[in-house]
């Protein structure tokens, strides 16, 4: 079963070219995950009030044309198969008329909130059915680490942790964005690639490692371990 949803974007998902945000993006999406999720069963009974956190580990999107203030959009999302304790997911953002404006995927899993480990889903009776449908993208892919020549440090704030205890994936977007250079000129991404490796804590500070050329920027975050890695595309 595909889900849908449709939503009209508001002055707190645009940035100042009026364009969606990317962090404004992925909390759609996941969202829509998390609503998907609740419709098929597996959702806050059987996953966070037995001490369940769902996480998402990697992300890719292919972005056609960005969204703009007002506008409205449909999501769609639907499972594939579960990949012993991976989880993958597909996405299609169309616009009012129908036209394809991104396509993505996504790879969750459930950890243990106390041992932040990954749990096996079948042992503890969690299972969602995959989906093919022939509109699936690419599953995303590890990010190969390369040189970087820029650094600055962050230090996660209150305001960016979630109800799991960590930073929340979608302000690392805000992060990067804030240093890179494209997204001040007005350039939007065409792809855009996460990897979520260790998660930061309250108070923990990270030192931000990137560099950026005429079509692409990568960034990775660490505090002892590698937090996070992405790759924008313009």
């Amino acid at each position: 079963m595909t889900y849908s949803v449709r939503y009209t974007l508001k002055n707190k998902d645009v940035n100042l070219y009026r364009k969606l945000r990317t962090s404004a993006l992925f909390e759609l999406l996941q969202e829509a995950s998390i609503a998907h999720t609740e419709m098929l069963g597996m959702g806050r009974e059987m996953t966070l009030d037995r001490g369940f956190l769902w996480v998402v580990l990697q992300q890719r999107i292919d972005i056609a044309r960005m969204p703009e203030y007002g506008e409205t959009i449909t999501i769609e999302t639907w499972p594939g198969t579960t990949m012993h304790v991976l989880f993958p997911r597909y996405y299609q953002v169309n616009d009012a008329e129908g036209n394809i404006l991104m396509n993505g995927s996504a790879v969750w899993a459930l950890l243990d909130a106390q041992t932040r480990r990954m749990i096996f889903p079948d042992r503890n009776g969690i299972f969602i059915e995959g989906e093919t449908t022939g509109r699936e993208t690419g599953l995303p892919l590890p990010l190969k680490r390369t040189d970087t020549d820029r650094q600055d440090l962050y230090t996660v704030q209150f305001c960016d942790c979630d109800l799991n205890g960590h930073m929340n994936n979608t302000r690392y977007f805000d992060l990067c964005e804030n240093l890179l250079e494209h997204p001040a000129q007005g350039k939007d991404p065409v792809r855009i690639k996460a990897e979520y490796v260790q998660e930061a804590r309250f108070r923990e500070t990270v030192a931000v490692n990137w560099s950026e050329d005429e079509n692409s920027a990568l960034i990775y975050g660490e505090t002892e371990k590698t937090c996070f890695r992405m790759r924008f595309d313009y």
